[in-house]
């Protein structure tokens, strides 16, 4: 059989995969564990059944042809949580890359397409594997058709044939829809016959075949309640039989012949993994061949320009742009390749050593009266930092206004700005120098024009981005937050943070002895030694030995994964210390050999760099290393701070952080009376929800309803469903919707303002941050359900992040400007979210506990006071 057919019941197995794993969600939001699980089966089935054709198919509806026959079926299911619902468009998004068509069929269920061709194929004699949780679909089983089962999840698979049913289940497959008929399906609200379950429906079928047979043998059956159940519900049993036959004959519009598959690019699987933020699936995407890594034969109108032999005068106007290049993305490490100035008299290439000996360009690019066009602000600055020139006057950042103009793209570099604005003389690097450009320094005339033409477009740009920006009224937002920003950024950056390496190796060795001295624990409770890092070994010490129960299994044995053994924790004593072990080790080999990697060895200094053109929302994230993120739930995780240091003796590390400023952000933009009238009492919200929610007294509410008020809270700002927040607290999904309503009716204004900015939303294609920035919204008015939903729930939450991530930014800028206003020395090290750190010598924090809640509460105006909470003192662990 040279074709194999591989069909997957797509709805099956992203609902699966959806409650098998914990809410995740990238970056931009976007709930992401059904996609990643699905993902992850489908690059093993890719790789084990090496498919010719291939289909996943979607249920087009909930109304089916069955619901003619019985209006009731499948109406117990629970709604789906929109956390999943909003999946479904992603997965879509997914398949494209993967080159895998999709198919519904409305009045028909995915078991009816996945019939219909499957039989189609088993004429053809082809071979064909179809993929589902759900059992009905053994019916289509045969010597061609095999179907795997997902078991527990979506790690461990059954694969039926004829011969495996027989064996495990004494049935055909033709005998399945009887048995279905006879013992009904809650989940899909069949009847069947009451009393009748799997093994005496089986025993049934193997001594009288099929439906009709029972029941022409009636008479015979024994047992008086059986037979009495069987006669009184016949009617049931024969509907359930027709509502459980998958229709193999369903009139679908693709036929066999449009499912090839031929693999997939590699390049656009990769793009969507890192969109999706899937970076442990990237590694099991195949590597682009050396022959993909040849040099492309990239055909360029000539430009003209002059390669500078010596800086004059003369290459300089105003308004020039300036762009600098750097091979590689660590800017704090990576030499200059050169640098282009275009203006209107000339473009000039000048190469790396004349432009960084030239007092002539030292004194352009600081001059503040001197102004320029750059793309990335905050890399130029560093860059011209690393070599003692302090650039000013940059008046301009293309990269900040492509930012804040399409703030859903994924890649604002010159040649996609070039792509965006329809200009076909830039290229991306690998088009130019060919496959690893930001490896290898590339032949020198090819570097100079492409750098020129890299810096021609900035300065083409200019005037329309500009008007662009004006038009949206984001013209205030790039050149008063983004931009001065940038240069602050740069300088932060650029100063790093000091880190005691000492106290890093010193906590590294104690992690070693603790790690050591749980090995030995471990040991002794296993009552021998073996490799804890193995799940191959780990597995059988587990659940052979110790006889634990088996909670789920995969391809290679037990799972051992940290969801598995947190449902054992109390099951055994080896438990807690195994989930230690593996907490321990992470922070061993990712924080403290991680940042001791990324130290520089002859300043002791960390240099994080933020990403300031990544989110929707506008928050900075940090990287190489993430500074934002360092794990603070164990003891041992907050230590790590203690190795954050201030730069000079005598010295202290300040943090201050805004308290709660999300939700004070949402009584301003919602206008709630009883909100703002809460902040501006100064009373703890949680415990006035509580209040609310649960009618009683603030003497009366107990930390488990505070802990639940504080889940609403913070689930209202980020669009939570009954699901999200059921999860949340382990709470059913009805008490969970009753939280939320009742929420909702004590605080109306609330409810009102996600109302109007949904409908605002509608009307405009966009929402905005109370600074004027936009997240486009172009799904809001989609006619597909799951689109829309994740679109209202970003309309509702993106004003609120947004508009916090946007007052911190203005608060930096805000705090840079008191602290050289009053002559302090104190500078700001690290933005961590709603949090600034700094070093101030000792005689200066009486002037910070002054100064930065003052800036930093009044940044800016709204109808509920901003609140900050400041602390103090050797390390960063101590200031915390």
């Amino acid at each position: 059989m040279s074709n194999k057919l591989v069909l997957i019941d797509g709805n099956s197995i992203i609902y699966r995969a959806f409650f098998a794993l914990p809410l995740l969600n990238n970056d931009k939001g976007v709930y992401t564990n059904g996609v990643y699980g699905f993902t992850t089966m489908l690059l093993r089935i890719l790789e084990e059944e090496k498919p010719t054709h291939m289909l996943v198919a979607f249920d087009a509806g909930k109304t089916t042809f069955r619901h003619s026959t019985y209006k009731e079926y499948k109406g117990g299911r629970q709604k789906t949580p929109p956390e999943l619902s909003e999946q479904f468009p992603v997965l879509k998004e997914l398949l494209d890359a993967f080159s895998i068509k999709y198919y519904q069929l409305d009045q028909y269920e995915a078991d009816d397409i996945i019939g219909t061709l499957s039989k189609q194929a088993d004429k053809k004699d082809w071979e064909v594997t179809v993929i589902s949780g759900d059992k009905d679909l053994l019916q289509l089983v045969s010597e061609q058709v095999t179907v795997s089962v997902t078991k527990k999840g979506i790690s461990d698979i059954e694969k039926y044939t004829p011969a495996y049913m027989l064996e495990k289940m004494e049935i055909t497959p033709d005998q399945i829809i009887h048995l279905k008929a006879l013992m009904g399906d809650s989940s899909d609200n069949i009847p069947g016959v009451p009393g009748v379950g799997e093994k005496t429906a089986t025993k049934l079928l193997k001594q009288y075949e099929n439906l009709e047979n029972v029941y022409e043998h009636i008479d015979e059956i024994s047992g008086k309640k059986l037979k009495e159940n069987l006669s009184n519900h016949r009617e049931d049993a024969f509907m359930s039989k027709e509502l459980v036959t998958i229709n193999r004959e369903s009139p679908i519009e693709i036929t066999l012949e449009n499912l090839p598959y031929q693999g997939f690019q590699t390049s656009s699987v990769v793009q969507i993994f890192k969109d999706l933020g899937f970076q442990s699936l990237l590694s099991r995407v195949s590597e682009e061949t050396e022959d993909d890594a040849e040099q492309p034969n990239i055909e360029m109108e000539s430009i003209e320009f002059d390669v500078v032999e010596n800086v004059t005068k003369d290459l300089f106007t105003d308004n020039d742009a300036l762009y600098i290049e750097m091979l590689g993305e660590n800017y704090h490490l990576i030499p200059i390749e050169g640098i282009a100035v275009v203006n209107k008299e000339r473009a000039s290439f000048i190469p790396t050593d004349i432009a960084l000996n030239s007092n002539i360009f030292k004194a352009w690019a600081e001059d503040p009266q001197k102004h320029k066009i750059v793309f990335d602000a905050k890399r130029t600055k560093v860059a011209l930092l690393r070599n003692n020139i302090n650039m000013q006057g940059i008046i301009f950042d293309s990269l900040l206004a492509s930012y804040l103009l399409n703030p859903a793209e994924n890649n604002h570099d010159i040649p996609a700005i070039a792509n965006r604005k329809s200009r076909s003389d830039v290229q991306f690097d690998e088009e130019v120098f060919g496959k690893g450009a930001k490896q290898k320094v590339p032949e020198a005339d090819v570097l100079n024009e492409h750098v020129v033409r890299k810096t021609q477009l900035l300065f083409d740009l200019y005037p329309e981005m500009e008007e662009e920006l004006g038009n949206n009224e984001q013209y205030e937002l790039l050149k008063e937050l983004e931009m001065p920003l940038a240069l602050i950024l740069a300088e932060v950056e650029h100063y790093g943070v000091q880190v005691d390496i000492d106290k890093l190796k010193d906590m590294g060795e104690d992690l070693k002895e603790r790690l050591s001295t749980l090995e030995q624990e471990v040991y002794e409770l296993a009552g021998e030694t073996f490799n804890l890092n193995s799940p191959k070994q780990l597995g059988p010490i587990l659940f052979e030995k110790l006889g634990l129960p088996v909670i789920k299994k995969t391809k290679t044995g037990y799972s051992t994964a940290a969801d598995v053994l947190e449902q054992l924790e109390n099951e055994h004593d080896i438990i807690p210390k195994l989930l230690m072990y593996r907490q321990l080790g992470k922070l061993q080999s990712t924080y403290i050999e991680g940042l001791l990697k990324v130290v520089r060895k002859d300043t002791s200094r960390i240099h994080t760099r933020y990403n300031q053109a990544l989110t929707q929302t506008g928050r900075l994230s940090s990287i190489e290393p993430n500074l934002q993120n360092i794990p603070i739930r164990l003891e041992e995780g907050r230590k790590i701070r203690q190795a954050f240091v201030p730069s000079k003796d005598n010295w202290i590390m300040f943090a201050a952080d805004y308290s709660q400023i999300e939700l004070r952000v949402l009584a301003h933009i919602a206008g709630d009376e009883k909100l703002i009238k809460a902040f501006k009492e100064d009373t703890d919200i949680h415990t006035q929800t509580a209040m609310d929610v649960f009618h009683v007294e603030s003497d009366e509410v107990t930390s488990n309803m505070r802990r639940q008020a504080k889940a609403v809270n913070f689930g209202i700002v980020y669009g939570i469903s009954d699901y999200g927040l059921s999860q949340n607290l382990g709470i059913t999904r009805k008490e969970a919707k009753k939280f939320i309503e009742r929420y909702f009716n004590s605080y109306p204004g609330v409810k009102t303002y996600m109302d109007e900015i949904v409908q605002e939303a509608k009307h405009k294609g966009f929402v905005s941050t109370i600074m004027k920035r936009r997240r486009y919204l172009p799904d809001i008015t989609s006619r597909n359900f799951n689109m829309r939903s994740f679109a209202e729930r970003t309309a509702m939450n993106t004003p609120i992040q947004g508009s916090a991530a946007d007052i911190i930014k203005k608060a930096m800028i805000d705090l840079d400007h008191r602290l050289k206003e009053e002559n302090l020395q104190a500078n700001v090290l690290l933005q961590v979210h709603d949090e600034l750190i700094l070093e101030a010598p000792e005689n200066e924090i009486d002037k910070l506990k002054e100064i930065v809640p003052d800036v930093m509460e009044n940044t800016v105006e709204l109808d509920v006071p901003l609140k900050v909470d400041y602390s103090f003192g050797k390390s960063w662990f101590d200031a915390k």
